[in-house]
């Protein structure tokens, strides 16, 4: 191999293991059970999707723009699974590189599935993780070198349910020494996300794995997005597809309507294939739902022009 190719390379895999470090979100986990048993577990299967499950220790995958590229913006990404596992390849480090190949600091957050071996409450962990996530990203602004004012969150599929409570839910903070203005994400991007408890679209799997088979309509509707919508929801972009077998595009549908009957800034993108689970492309169609998505950023003044 020629030494210039080589020097590169090796340069290009030093840079690549320089842009990106993990941090715990916690000094003591809270709302946490001791079993010791119970070990992370992290594989690729062979469909290529890497699946984190029990998750034991909450923490967030760094991904930092090249030197003198940030913008000050910056993206929680939490991937989907059903409340099951993470898929935190194609729904999370996939989609942070791109972040921050065009200047957002992107943090894929590994956060707890709700499971009573390891919680106290399990249906509180992953919105405690999400809290945390902005709370912990805000404190440490200045080191990550991002706006804190210009914060979002996205979530893909179950995680977009998380995403999309961590939207509406903050004036309930459900971890210590936070605010509603702390918690709070500045915008969300939704990837065909959970949302609905409504019969005739709801996800039924992530719900029950969140709040548990026995809980009743009521409280499943506690946790329904759409019905927690207020003027003060953060701006948000959403994306589905019609045909959608795994989460019904209905669902980003119900939420966007509520959005707009708050008059809260929205932008909906439904193609019409796709289905579930397509991550950063969805391979049905030329267009690309992420270019759209930084034109909605450079629109809101999220992203600078010239990317």
């Amino acid at each position: 191999m020629n030494k210039l190719l080589l020097i590169a390379l090796l340069l290009l895999k030093i840079n690549e293991l320089m842009s990106q470090h993990t941090i715990p979100l916690f000094t003591k986990v809270p709302n946490a059970k001791s079993d010791h048993s119970v070990v992370e577990r992290s594989q690729i299967g062979e469909d290529g999707i890497l699946r984190i499950s029990d998750v034991v220790v909450p923490s967030m995958d760094v991904y930092f723009p090249a030197e003198g590229k940030a913008n000050g913006t910056a993206v929680i990404i939490c991937p989907g699974g059903g409340y099951t596992i993470l898929a935190a390849g194609h729904e999370g480090a996939d989609v942070a590189k791109a972040f921050a190949a065009v200047g957002v600091t992107a943090f894929v957050l590994k956060y707890r599935l709700p499971d009573s071996r390891l919680q106290l409450v399990p249906k509180v962990a992953p919105l405690q993780d999400s809290q945390r996530a902005l709370q912990l990203v805000r404190e440490r602004a200045s080191e990550f070198k991002i706006n804190p004012t210009k914060l979002g969150i996205m979530g893909f599929s179950a995680g977009g349910h998380l995403a999309s409570s961590a939207g509406t839910l903050f004036n309930k903070p459900v971890i210590e020494q936070a605010t509603a203005e702390s918690v709070r994400p500045d915008f969300m991007i939704l990837i065909y996300p959970v949302i609905s408890s409504n019969a005739s679209i709801v996800h039924a799997g992530s719900f029950e794995r969140l709040l548990g088979r026995q809980a009743s309509k009521d409280k499943w509707l506690e946790f329904s997005s759409e019905v927690n919508v207020t003027s003060k929801t953060p701006p948000t972009f959403l994306v589905h597809a019609s045909d959608d077998a795994g989460v019904s595009s209905m669902n980003s549908i119900v939420f966007y309507e509520a959005l707009l009957r708050n008059n809260v800034p929205a932008e909906l993108h439904i193609y019409q294939k796709g289905g579930h689970g397509f991550g950063l492309k969805n391979s049905i169609t030329q267009d690309a739902w992420f270019d759209r998505l930084l034109n909605w950023m450079k629109a809101n003044n999220w992203l600078k022009p010239n990317y």
